[in-house]
């Protein structure tokens, strides 16, 4: 199968779940441990819930490290989020790491691409289901979209899914986005903190792809090891996501 350009997918940043009194002894772990510089923090993002006294801290964002000898898009990131709402209010946040019982855990992983808007195409047309359009940060020079859950057909949700993020793009492709997009927010982490909450407070989590989409694809190569799968399979398997997705496609 060819490998196109779009696909040359690398870590941008990761997102970490704590609970709320691992937190500042994560900050603290951070700059001590890791060597986390006041240089290296990239935000750090408060909110006063309702009927709360003082703002609370909803997550911060922190450069834990550089590739030696290089410049540009070298770093490593990593954001951590604690449930910050009252304890009588639902979160998400609060029910993930419930549901996984634990006090940490990773929620989901950027993946950079040179090109965003030809990857996004090449996934829905595949089926793939995102909970965003394409978004433009304008605290930082990219722009970025949110995927469907990494789950079972019928299971509980995961948590767990990708963010996709192209950075420094042109002027060009920001006209294309504006033009495309249904809307467009500045402050992305809020924006998908609160299609989050709405997700898991109406019950209906947006899986990666359609549970239809994913029986298809397990009936083709779920009975198979994995090193038994061919291209011949895989052939098979994009032309049933072609498919799948075609109709849905062509309603856009």
């Amino acid at each position: 199968m060819k490998k196109h350009p779009f696909q040359n997918l690398v870590v941008d940043h990761m997102t970490f779940l704590v609970e709320p009194r691992f937190y500042n002894v994560t900050f603290v772990l951070f700059r001590l441990v890791f060597g986390v510089t006041p240089e290296d923090l990239i935000y750090e993002k408060r909110r006063k819930w309702p009927g709360s006294k003082q703002d609370i801290s909803m997550t911060f964002a922190s450069r834990i490290g550089r590739h030696e000898g290089k410049k540009g898009l070298d770093s490593s990131i990593i954001a951590v989020v604690q449930p910050s709402e009252p304890a009588a209010q639902s979160s998400h946040v609060r029910e993930i790491l419930k549901n996984r019982g634990g006090s940490a855990h990773w929620q989901h992983i950027a993946l950079r691409t040179p090109d965003l808007m030809a990857f996004h195409e090449h996934a829905l047309e595949r089926g793939v289901n995102f909970i965003t359009p394409i978004l433009k940060d304008s605290e930082e020079d990219l722009i970025q979209v949110f995927s469907g859950e990494w789950k079972l057909p019928g299971a509980s949700p995961t948590g767990i899914f990708f963010e996709f993020v192209q950075r420094d793009p042109t002027d060009e492709i920001l006209k294309k986005v504006e033009r495309r997009q249904t809307f467009f927010r500045d402050k992305t982490f809020l924006g998908l903190y609160g299609e989050k909450e709405a997700e898991y407070q109406s019950g209906k989590v947006s899986p990666f792809i359609d549970d239809a989409l994913f029986l298809k694809l397990e009936k083709l190569v779920g009975p198979k090891s994995v090193w038994e799968i061919t291209d011949a399979d895989l052939e098979k398997a994009e032309s049933t996501m072609l498919d799948y997705a075609r109709p849905r496609i062509a309603a856009r």
